[in-house]
């Protein structure tokens, strides 16, 4: 009887008084909890390893992030810094206010700051490596200030290619009216295995492909034609006393037609 009573009583306190036979987690109300979740999925995809430098999309399952899941999603590289969602937790359908499945990964970031997110989101899939993002979305009618953290952890495909990516889009503040788009504000890339080097970044033709337009500058009469400007004919110059027969073997016509 003393045994029982002495377990009863330890739960007893256990329990807060104004919600009997309820626990609540201390990660509930930790500031840090977005930081914690994103080190949780890390820690995972490093299980999921054993042995290899990155591990496969099909040692993926949902019970071994069943705390992260939510917040979590795959993607797949479909162009030189494209991807899409093939799957998307509860989270992200919320901030976009529809179904992300087939979407771009670049749906969620605003067009200003999509060049760079495909700079860092392709050098996780050629480096391999790791990357962490910043988000931010200022406060706007109908929409309140929100911060986000993005993280890419990548994969092997079934062909054994790394064209997969594991990752999770954690934001703090209320969603407002959807859909929510995120500036980046900051990226860090690390090793997929301690001490291993990272790819650096860097701004490419792929980053800008959806917001690029013809950049030619305007041509000064002082500068001539552009390198790539269409050739057309030219006369040389007259001379003051050439005869028409002369003047006219003098014109050289360039043909741009190819065999």
């Amino acid at each position: 009887m003393s045994d029982t009573k002495g377990k009863d009583n330890s739960q007893s306190q256990m329990q807060p008084a104004s919600a009997p036979g309820q626990l609540f987690r201390i990660a509930d109300f930790d500031r840090n909890q977005p930081r914690r979740l994103m080190l949780e999925m890390r820690e995972y995809w490093q299980s999921l390893r054993n042995g290899r430098a990155v591990p496969a999309r099909s040692d993926v399952e949902p019970r071994g992030i069943h705390r992260v899941l939510d917040y979590a999603f795959i993607l797949e590289r479909i162009a030189p810094g494209a991807a899409r969602f093939r799957l998307a937790g509860r989270h992200l359908i919320d901030l976009m206010g529809m179904e992300v499945r087939g979407m771009p990964a670049c749906s969620f970031i605003k067009p200003t700051s999509r060049g760079r997110f495909s700079d860092v989101l392709e050098s996780v899939f050629k480096a391999p490596q790791i990357a962490e993002m910043g988000l931010d979305a200022p406060g706007e009618y109908a929409r309140p200030a929100m911060q986000a953290r993005m993280m890419l952890l990548p994969l092997r495909s079934d062909l054994g290619d790394v064209t997969r990516a594991l990752g999770c889009l954690i934001s703090e503040g209320e969603t407002g009216v959807a859909p929510r788009r995120f500036d980046l504000v900051e990226d860090e890339v690390s090793p997929i295995i301690d001490g291993g080097t990272t790819l650096r970044p860097s701004p490419s033709s792929f980053g800008m492909a959806e917001q690029q337009r013809d950049f030619r500058p305007a041509i000064r009469p002082d500068q001539g034609a552009a390198p790539d400007a269409p050739q057309t004919s030219k006369a040389a110059p007259k001379e003051p006393n050439a005869t028409p027969e002369q003047r006219r073997a003098s014109f050289r016509v360039i043909s741009s037609d190819k065999d």
